[in-house]
């Protein structure tokens, strides 16, 4: 009988090692799926994700990119495109037979518009697997889950994080923890039109300077505004951005020394002066028709941009973007602008100060890479490998800021570089030459789509705009990293529109802004009014 124990005992021992439960070669699928940890050594750990994927069968890998914003802009999805080639020649080189594939290459125009879309179909398990959008929306989707927290894949690749400026990666995180990677970022200068200027004495070789010094404010913005339509030497003084009040029009309350949000409350905050002067500078600009009226439902391709390009308007409130998306886009009678044009036609400052004693502000609205908490849900056995399937997830998001990437797409949209190598890149000459050529390995699909824009943005002239403009980070705000703030700012945005048609004074207005707030549970609960209306205010000064 002891021998047929003895021998009972040794099937089943031998069973157990054959399943792989004590030191045999076969493991389950999540077992092996545990044993991949993150190192930092990029190709070590895609070669050992590669092959959890391939011991499971798994040869082909899909995945989706979601982004959004102006024509030039579309690296935020060719970039995944090109860090999954990255990542397929790797394994190749590693004789692993898995390939990643990207199924989807959605692009819209409307950031807000991509947000609602993301937001309606993330729990439908129908949004894109990767993300790029405004960090400002990053809370939001945090809070509901619906994005990966990537802190601690990211502990593994420290060597890469410290080359994103910093501030940039702070708008990443959320309540200290990270939730994806700068894509890219920009300034907001007021753009001037140099034969318009010229035309009315108004000297812009000087004005960057006394912008910067805060002697120019936007009390002279108004003072050059009214000379150049009175004079009949431009057909508006101002134009700006339409739409929602975020980011672009709330540097007035920067510029007017006010704040948006508390840190030691964590609520938002209407700074009631503030809010005033930017809303009686609008009211003031557009009821001397120096501004239109209806500016906040104009046309971007009919009417925006060909009455900046055109020369019908001396200042401009805009983004770095706009100087690339001139040259490509068809709005001065019918085509581009050369970058000679650009340069030749367009000095640019920081958002000039409110008032004698404030200081001159830009802003900045970094987009983010961030990945949906349900990436790789299209792939096979992904509740055993969600693990693997996310990790992968991050290190294509890794790969996609590799620095000629971002450099890529830094040059071609004129955002400014979030890695210090990028923005290296973009003054080397011969990296420059090479990307003018298109001399560089990149993915044929990614070249493609990407030629057009090439040819007509990579100039030095170009590059020389970027290099000018980088101080202005200095000198950036960010807006409220905070959940409720989108909401906040579409009720500025209707406060602008009702100020600008003359519907309401500028007090109406904050009184509005103050009402809709309270009328708001949430918003009433999350936002801080402070401050009052000044009283004998005057603008201009």
């Amino acid at each position: 009988m002891k021998a047929k124990a003895v021998w009972l005992v040794a099937i089943l021992l031998l069973g157990v090692i054959a399943s792989g439960c004590i030191g045999g070669e076969k493991e389950t699928a999540t077992q092996t799926a545990g044993k991949v940890q993150l190192t930092g050594d990029f190709t070590k750990d895609v070669v050992a994700i590669g092959k959890v994927l391939e011991q499971n069968g798994i040869n082909e890998v899909k995945f989706s990119a979601w982004g959004s914003g102006d024509p030039n802009s579309v690296m935020r999805v060719y970039g995944i495109v090109e860090a999954a080639r990255r990542i397929n020649k790797i394994w190749e080189d590693n004789g692993i037979k898995v390939k990643i594939v990207i199924t989807d290459t959605h692009y819209v125009a409307s950031f807000q518009d991509a947000y609602k879309e993301y937001l309606s179909k993330q729990p439908l398990g129908q949004a894109g697997d990767f993300f790029v959008n405004s960090y400002a929306f990053l809370p939001t989707l945090a809070d509901e889950g619906y994005i990966l927290d990537i802190t601690d894949y990211a502990n593994a690749y420290k060597s890469v994080i410290d080359d994103f400026y910093p501030s940039l990666i702070e708008a990443s995180k959320y309540k200290g923890r990270l939730y994806g990677l700068p894509q890219d970022t920009e300034a907001r200068p007021l753009y001037v039109r140099k034969d318009v200027a010229a035309k009315i004495g108004l000297d812009v070789n000087t004005l960057p300077e006394k912008v910067k010094s805060g002697e120019f404010t936007w009390s002279d913005v108004y003072y050059w505004a009214k000379k150049a339509k009175e004079s009949g030497a431009a057909e508006w003084g101002l134009i700006h951005r339409k739409g929602s009040a975020h980011p672009d029009l709330i540097q007035f309350i920067f510029a007017f020394g006010g704040k948006l949000y508390d840190p030691n409350t964590g609520k938002l905050v209407v700074d009631v002066p503030a809010v005033y002067k930017w809303l009686y500078v609008e009211w003031k600009f557009a009821q001397d028709g120096l501004l239109p009226k209806d500016i906040m439902s104009w046309d971007w391709a009919k009417q925006i941009h060909p009455t900046i390009v055109e020369g019908k308007t001396l200042f401009d409130i805009g983004g770095t973007w706009y100087w690339t998306e001139w040259q490509t886009k068809q709005y001065y009678h019918g085509r581009g602008l050369k970058p000679e044009e650009v340069k030749e036609w367009f000095a640019y400052t920081l958002f000039p100060a409110g008032e004698k004693g404030d200081k001159p502000v830009t802003l900045s609205q970094p987009f983010i890479w961030m990945i949906n908490s349900k990436a790789g849900a299209q792939n096979p056995k992904y509740d055993e490998l969600k693990d693997v399937y996310h990790m992968l997830a991050f290190l294509m998001v890794i790969k996609a800021s590799d620095p000629d990437i971002n450099a890529i797409h830094s040059v071609i949209s004129a955002h400014l570089p979030v890695r210090k190598e990028a923005a290296k890149l973009i003054k080397d000459e011969k990296w420059l030459n090479d990307l003018k050529n298109l001399n560089l390995d990149l993915d044929p699909t990614v070249k493609d789509n990407i030629k057009n824009i090439v040819q007509a943005t990579v100039n030095p002239i170009n590059a020389q705009f970027l290099a000018d403009v980088s101080y202005m980070l200095e000198y950036t705000h960010l807006a409220p990293a905070h959940p409720k703030y989108p909401a906040l700012a579409d009720i500025f945005k209707e406060a602008v529109d009702k100020v600008l048609r003359g519907e309401m004074t500028p007090e109406d207005a904050v009184n509005y802004i103050i009402q809709k707030v309270n009328a708001d549970p949430e918003l009433k609960e999350n936002v801080e009014i402070q401050g009052e209306i000044p009283k004998n205010w005057k603008f201009p000064q």
